[in-house]
Order: C-alpha cells, then structure tokens, then sequence
C-alpha cells in the first residue's frame, strides 16, 4: 500500500477503490465502485448527521463519499503513510491504529483490512468494534474469504504483494463475532472480484504503456501475475467476497437487507 500513488490512481481510477467493485447494472469499473460504496451506504442505513468510523480507510474513497453523499461525519483510519497523505489531500484520513480508538460511533466500516488483521487478532479486532459502536449502530465487514480454514496464506501472495495477508474462513468469523454481534447479513458477491481485477489489469497495463508512472519491469511482471491469477482464483470460486452486516443487540423489527 505505500506503493507510488500515481500507479494506483491509474490503476484503480477517479474513486481509489481498492476492492471489489458491485457489478450489478454496471458496464465500468467506475460505476461499479460507486454502485459499492453506495451499497455501502444503504446497508449501514446512513442518516445525516451520523458519526461513521471507517476502519482502513485507504486513500479516503468511501469515506469521501459517505460524508458528500450522505452528510455523515467520517473518521478514517489508516497505517499506510502514502495513503494517509492521498487521503489528508482529499480532506480524509487519520493516521492511527484502530485499537487505540476512544469514543463510540452510531456506525463503523471496515473495507479490505479485516485480510491483514490474521487470526489471532480476530477477538481483538471485533471487541475494539463493539467497544467504538453504539448499541443501536451497525458494522458492515467487506472483506475477502476462504471457504477452507486455513492458517497461512499463498507463499508468493505473502512476499510480494500483501505481507502477512490471511484470508478468513466463514468459521473463524462466526467464532469471532459469537457472543458480541448479531449477524445480520452476509452477502456474497466473490465472482464481481474477477470483473474488478480484470479492469485493473487493463487499466495497469494502459497506464505503464502511457507512462501515467514509473515501475520496472520486474515489478510490472509482479502485477501482473497478482491481478491474473487472483482474478483466476475468484473466477474459479476458490475464494469469496463477504459483506456482512452485524449489530450489537439486533435491529429491533429486524434488518431489511439491500442488494
């Protein structure tokens, strides 16, 4: 993540989403990262006014929208120093660990963090939330799954490209969010991540042809193999994409869940 920004920019676009986009009605990897973050929005039910944590906040894309869309007040956080500089640039981004958090926040999201969180900072990571969120507040996790329970994560993954990534079982989350949350909704929409990294790779390749930035060739070949073998993986269902919504008490009358 501390790559040079100017990459990623072309790489992922206007909105620096970096994760999966909601294909669904959408022909462009633009409109199917504005159809997420707005999926986003409606399944935390956001209301003007709102105080909203956002838990790996990247460059500040969602958060810029929850805040412009919606009229919330966003508090992003982020350990990446390039990306908290991308974010302060575009009026996001907190540079702070989420552990160290005070206060309580009527809703908290978490996109693209929980895979590099790791197994053993699962109750950790799910009872800081319960402690930053109001009773009455919901947490919408997105993040990549396995639908095997494993302990390490893919060799060459792990070196060049997401150091100490792990990929969650459906179990460990479950064990990790028993007896704190009420699951509310899980969503799995895996097979939209090859359409996403498939646009990546194109717009990747695009922007090294145009010179939009700088990288060797040893690196271009890196990306290259990430974006295709990934997008691979997801087009095989080998790995999954999970939205998952939990409260803390349950939504009194029940959640009405949004697609």
């Amino acid at each position: 993540y501390n790559t040079d920004n100017a990459m990623f920019a072309r790489m992922l676009g206007p909105t620096m989403n970096y994760s999966c986009g909601y294909w669904k009605d959408a022909e462009t990897l633009d409109e199917a990262q504005r159809n997420k973050m707005d999926l986003i929005c409606r399944k935390l039910d956001l209301k003007e006014g709102m105080s909203v944590l956002d838990i790996g906040c990247g460059w500040g894309g969602l958060s810029l929208y929850m805040a412009k869309e919606y009229g919330v007040k966003v508090t992003g956080v982020t350990i990446s120093t390039e990306q908290l500089a991308y974010a302060r640039e575009h009026d996001a981004g907190l540079l702070q660990d989420y552990r160290s958090m005070e206060g309580q926040f009527d809703r908290i999201v978490s996109v693209g963090m929980f895979e590099h969180v790791g197994r053993k900072n699962y109750d950790i990571f799910m009872k800081t939330t319960k402690r930053l969120l109001k009773p009455s507040g919901l947490f919408l996790l997105h993040t990549i799954g396995n639908s095997k329970k494993k302990t390490g994560t893919d060799p060459w993954i792990n070196k060049y490209i997401f150091p100490n990534g792990m990929l969650p079982s459906p179990v460990c989350v479950a064990k990790a969010i028993t007896g704190l949350y009420v699951m509310e909704d899980w969503h799995n929409f895996g097979a939209d991540y090859d359409k996403t990294l498939m646009a990546w790779h194109q717009r990747f390749e695009e922007g090294y042809a145009e010179g939009a930035f700088q990288c060797s060739e040893r690196v271009r070949r890196m990306y290259r193999y990430y974006l295709l073998s990934c997008a691979g993986a997801f087009r095989a269902r080998d790995i999954q994409l999970w939205q998952i919504v939990l409260s803390p008490e349950g939504v009194e009358g029940g959640y009405c869940c949004q697609r």
